[in-house]
């Protein structure tokens, strides 16, 4: 007898091992170990996933598969084996780590139906449930939830005349367009056109057309070259000279674009340094792990492609990560011109469909490269050859819900399976990586000159306490405005960052103080001026914006802080004939938003592009020789041991969008702490400097890298359950490690309530601690079997957001 044991999607400590199933015969050598299948678990039907097939269970009477969700493994044996090392890594459950590895349409939806068990029972049935089954023995239980039936069903069910039915749907719909090919003989279609009245001349268009292809052809096509109406190919399919098919066809979100081929760049010398060495271990497959560091238009994505390139010539695949917000047009161009339709592009921009889609051609082996987001990092390739991470410094990579994987991680992991290289390009790597490069970890290549010699830009450090103290109150110094206003002149382009989004920060009453805070979380609402609302960045709440004071009557509302609206509506009044473009979560929410707005800008439609994080890196804009950064102590007074490090990359990260062609480029920052070492080093360019000046502070406080870092967060809806269960939590961990670890808390978080639900954390900081996990999954356990939904217990190694 062949058994699957199967990983069921029921996330929970108690269902947290695979289940034997019994494999019907008819599927048998059909059941592969990657195939997601229907089954029954309790009362329901559920997706899982076979990780092993066996002849042997320790239980006698097993229930069977259901039926099958795929012919072919969705997981491969590698990705499995993957699952369950990021399941032991991360604390999750086998399940969600699956999950995350495939595209939202390949998660199954679950569909519940009510069964009249007996068409015996229909009489029986309370008198206003009986209409309902009349028509059908089964009836959708999404038709009657909402009535006033409800009740009377639930009373049936009871009884033993109703069950309800749990159904496996599956979200993934391949998409089929109607097509037509020649199915008669040339000598039958030669009789047919000889044949033909002047009247049907569209029948010999027609068949001409589809002679010339050796493909099926879409019936929209055909209509839409030859101009003519449906009605003449249903005829010729009636006469049966053509056949009709429907035919599977890809949803490309690229179908408009055209890429031009691109051929690869002359290298400078410090390019072909890099390549070179990089090259002598694709060749020889093998692992290594190289951090690329290179100054902001150095030429690493020339690196990249050229690494790449020389995979693909060895019969091997690549996967490129880039930072969600660095995923713009640009990007895809780059490599879309260099490997045309060997490409996949997953990201967050694209529908579930064409997600579903361009994962389809990495596991059907008709792409070679995939370039995405942080989860493309489980594209299912089998001959990897080389995985790049750009923007390797990006806390983007880090995923802050089950399951809490750092790409960064799942890439070395699959590098030193694939034996391939790793390279992780930055222009200021994070610390810990900079650390491990130094030590030897990591092999480290460096490019230190931008391509074609161009110098780096000006950078200017404007203090904007001198700016108030001379009685300029706007929110451009007068340096950066004389420079915008210069820009303008000479029709050469600039860019503003803003690390914020909104209109204003807070609302406040100056008469009583009230700050207008969100009812639900322990946080200012911000001011959205364009649907003149309250909003919370955290749980969503909105309100409208107050004509008076909720607490004491006054109409003395103020408006404290700075957003992307308000700094557009500024510009207006102080530059009325500057063209403004604003990108911020606001405005690039809708499909396409974004690359519309990039491809105005870099179109020249534009004089200055204005916008938040999202604008500071991957963008190459000839004509940009001007970027002010109107807040750049915004990050800065975050309390998070990484602040100035985030400031610091930032700061470099926009500086570098200037002069990147032949014309020079200047910067300006405006900042109200312009002695602090994280910005005068930016505007030097000094990476080097930084790293030794935050490493002193990261030692003097034990932090990484030189500790690694846990942290547990409890959240309750009431305040002394959270405070209780943090410190037991405390109190536990501390009995469990050595005395080299540092265990502190416990303590409210930064933001102490969100949704109602308050939060207490316990942070842990360790070198070599062998009992950590084991201690944290003994936690996790005990209070996932006894605590209910009132408490929930999250655990991060390594996390990236203190928040």
């Amino acid at each position: 007898m062949a058994i699957a044991r199967v990983i069921v999607d029921v996330p929970a400590q108690q269902t947290d091992r695979p289940f034997d199933y019994k494999i019907p015969e008819k599927w048998e050598g059909l059941v592969q170990p990657g195939i997601r299948v229907n089954v029954p678990f309790g009362p329901r039907q559920v997706q899982g996933f076979v990780v092993e097939i066996t002849d042997k269970s320790d239980f006698k009477k097993l229930k069977s598969i259901t039926s099958l969700l795929d012919v072919t493994p969705v997981l491969t044996k590698e990705l499995l084996s993957l699952g369950f090392w990021l399941t032991d890594t991360t604390l999750s459950f086998a399940i969600s780590t699956f999950q995350a590895m495939l595209p939202a349409a390949l998660r199954a939806k679950y569909e519940k139906q009510i069964s009249l068990i007996n068409e015996q029972h229909l009489d029986h049935l309370h008198p206003s449930v009986q209409p309902l089954f009349k028509s059908s023995a089964l009836i959708d239980w999404g038709d009657v939830e909402d009535s006033d039936v409800v009740k009377q069903i639930r009373d049936d069910i009871q009884k033993g005349f109703l069950e309800v039915i749990y159904t496996v749907k599956d979200k993934a719909r391949p998409k089929y367009i109607r097509c037509v090919e020649i199915l008669a003989s040339l000598e039958e279609i030669a009789v047919y056109i000889d044949k033909l009245p002047d009247s049907r001349q569209s029948h010999k268009l027609i068949l001409e057309f589809l002679q010339s292809s050796k493909e099926p052809i879409a019936v929209k096509d055909i209509e839409a070259n030859l101009k003519i109406s449906p009605s003449a190919i249903k005829t010729l399919v009636k006469k049966g000279l053509l056949i009709e098919k429907q035919v599977e066809h890809y949803r490309n979100p690229f179908e408009n674009q055209q890429f031009e081929k691109t051929v690869p760049l002359a290298l400078t010398n410090e390019q072909r340094k890099v390549l070179d060495t990089i090259l002598l271990d694709v060749n020889k497959n093998q692992h290594n792990v190289f951090l690329l560091y290179g100054v902001t238009g150095s030429g690493k994505t020339e690196v990249y492609l050229q690494t790449i390139d020389s995979a693909l010539r060895n019969g091997k695949e690549a996967i490129v990560l880039v930072p969600e917000i660095s995923l713009t047009p640009q990007m895809v161009k780059r490599f879309k011109g260099r490997f045309g339709s060997q490409v996949a592009v997953l990201h967050s921009g694209l529908s579930v469909g064409e997600k579903y889609d361009e994962w389809r051609k990495i596991q059907r082996k008709e792409v070679k490269v995939v370039v995405g987001a942080r989860s493309a990092i489980f594209a299912p390739f089998e001959n990897i050859g080389v995985i790049i991470i750009d923007e390797e410094h990006e806390t983007s990579y880090k995923q802050e819900d089950h399951p809490r994987y750092h790409a960064r991680d799942v890439a070395i992991h699959r590098a030193s399976v694939h034996q391939c290289p790793v390279i992780l390009g930055s222009a200021t790597p994070m610390l810990e990586s900079f650390a491990r490069a130094q030590k030897g970890v990591y092999t480290l290549l460096s490019l230190t000159k931008r391509v074609h010699e161009q110098a780096m830009p000006a950078v200017n450090v404007v203090d904007m306490r001198d700016e108030l103290r001379s009685g300029n109150r706007s929110m451009f110094s007068t340096l950066l405005y004389e420079k915008l206003k210069d820009r303008l002149e000479k029709q050469q382009q600039t860019v503003l960052l803003l690390n914020k989004r909104g209109y204003s920060s807070f609302i406040m009453c100056r008469d009583c103080g009230l700050v207008i805070n969100c009812p639900y979380c322990d946080i200012s609402l911000t001011y959205h001026k364009r649907d003149k609302a309250l909003k919370c960045h955290y749980c969503g709440y909105s309100e409208n914006e107050p004509a008076i004071c909720p607490q004491c009557g006054s109409n003395h509302i103020r408006y404290f802080g700075t957003g992307t609206q308000k700094v557009e509506e500024e510009l207006g009044k102080v530059l009325p004939e500057a063209r403004v473009i604003r990108m911020d979560v606001d405005t690039t929410s809708r499909k396409g938003a974004h690359e519309k707005l990039l491809s105005q800008f870099a179109n020249g439609k534009a004089d200055v592009l204005l916008g938040t994080q999202m604008i500071a890196k991957g963008l190459d804009f000839p004509n940009v020789t001007l970027v002010g950064v109107l807040s750049a102590d915004t990050t800065l007074h975050i309390p998070d041991f990484r602040s100035s490090e985030k400031t610091f990359q930032l700061l470099t990260q926009v500086s570098g969008r200037a002069g990147r062609d032949k014309l020079p480029g200047e910067v300006v920052i405006q900042s109200y702490t312009p002695e602090h070492y994280s910005i005068q080093l930016a505007s030097e360019h000094n990476y080097d400097e930084f790293y030794q000046q935050e490493m002193q502070i990261r030692k003097l406080h034990q932090y990484p890298p030189f500790y690694y870092v846990a942290l547990i967060i409890v959240t309750s809806p009431e305040l002394m359950k959270a405070v209780d269960v943090t410190e037991k939590i405390t109190t536990f961990m501390r009995s469990q490690l050595t005395d080299e670890a540092i265990v502190l808390g416990p303590v409210a978080c930064m933001v102490p309530r969100i949704n109602n639900r308050y939060r207490y954390q316990c942070m842990i900081k360790y070198k070599k601690q062998p009992n950590l996990y084991t201690s944290l999954k003994r936690i996790i356990d005990h209070y996932q079997a006894t605590s209910s939904n009132e408490l929930t217990i999250a655990v991060d190694v390594n996390p990236f957001m203190l928040l």
